[in-house]
């Protein structure tokens, strides 16, 4: 297999409503792959369909080889899910709830293993209602991948965390990645999207709107520079595609030009575009 997710035409509609139409993916083992969307773009209901957790009204999907509307009890062990939230076994020690999680696969990562992965070992003892809001994440993403899935499903999986956990977090998502690993991502942090995802899809009202590289997703808007300068006591401000030249000839004149500031289009602009907001 070429790909860990394979759609073609997914489509899925709730009385009128239209969830998902005509939808096209496809997610590679190792990549890191990010769904963004505003709410009721279909994000979800996607999701939940490659997950093999709701029926899908069109089109032909595939997760790992299989259909998940069919796929049985062992297809299920080779995916992890990791939701935005999550029942706590508070009571539970974080090595306890490794324990018992292990229990429940034939093949699985050793506890202990398993929290040195997502760096909670100096937490091991520690009751799981005392975990911080970082550490939670991490512990939920242990559960997750204990048995070494093929693909796992990531939903929200910063939210609340501080720029420095967020951070953290991140690194320990591309050392799964790195170890074959697909992650398919929903977040709404599109700095996140823009750190960790090798691809992005950007769907709204149940269509793919665009899908690229987050760098390339920027070609979707217009990329002309805008110039932001002070000369003088007057702010200047032009939008140009050769910036350089802009500064060339204005310098050239003799016009000392403060606060000059040179920026192009974002992963933000972009999407806010191609969601259709201005």
């Amino acid at each position: 297999m070429t790909s860990a997710v394979s759609v073609r035409g997914l489509a899925k509609t709730y009385g009128r409503l239209h969830a998902v139409q005509d939808l096209d993916l496809d997610v590679g083992y190792g990549e890191i792959f990010a769904i963004l969307g505003p709410n009721g773009a279909g994000k979800s209901t996607t999701i939940e369909i490659l997950e093999g957790h709701r029926k899908r009204d069109a089109g032909e999907v595939r997760v790992l080889g299989e259909d998940p509307g069919t796929a049985g009890r062992g297809w299920r062990a080779r995916i992890g899910i990791v939701l935005q939230e999550s029942n706590d076994f508070g009571m539970l020690t974080v090595l306890e709830t490794a324990r018992m999680f292990a229990k429940c696969y034939g093949a699985a990562r050793g506890p202990e293993e398993l929290l040195e992965l997502v760096g909670l070992t100096s937490t091991s003892g520690s009751r799981v209602r005392t975990l911080s809001g970082g550490q939670r994440r991490r512990l939920d993403v242990a559960l997750g991948i204990i048995a070494k899935p093929e693909l796992l499903f990531l939903d929200e999986p910063t939210t609340g965390f501080d720029p420095e956990a967020r951070r953290q977090f991140w690194d320990l998502i591309r050392l799964l990645a790195d170890d074959g690993t697909a992650i398919l991502l929903t977040t709404h942090y599109l700095e996140e999207a823009a750190a960790l995802a090798d691809r992005v899809a950007v769907i709204a009202k149940g269509r793919v709107a665009a899908l690229d590289s987050p760098a390339r997703l920027t070609a979707h808007v217009d990329s002309a520079a805008t110039v932001r300068w002070v000369e003088g006591h007057e702010v200047h401000v032009a939008v140009t595609d050769r910036p350089t030249e802009l500064i060339r000839q204005r310098s050239s004149r003799g016009a000392e030009l403060t606060q000059l500031t040179v920026t192009r289009p974002t992963l933000e602009d972009a999407y806010l575009a191609l969601i259709g907001v201005t």
